[in-house]
């Protein structure tokens, strides 16, 4: 029978990995494989993203639809709409 222990652990100097696990008895035989994440060119920090969200926030925030309209103009968007209808 197989068991799987799964652990995240951080390498090293001179390449080291050091791996804990209480459950294993002197002795036993065990196969080791390392899997190595490798941070890619595209991901970002978290201040970066939060820098775009708020960037584009305010953009949103600046679109007409997004504006405050004030009670006048509702009143008149309203009178406007019933104008059509009648």
């Amino acid at each position: 029978m197989i068991t799987a222990y799964r652990q995240k652990v951080t390498v090293k100097s001179g390449g080291r990995i050091e791996i804990r696990a209480p459950k294993l008895n002197p002795g036993e035989t065990a196969e080791v494989i390392v899997l190595v994440e490798k941070p890619s060119g595209k991901t970002k920090s978290r201040q970066a993203l939060a820098r775009e969200l708020k960037s584009l926030f305010k953009n949103i925030q600046s679109l007409p639809k997004a504006r405050k309209i004030t009670e006048a103009e509702i009143a008149a968007e309203i009178a406007a709409y019933r104008a059509k209808a009648a």
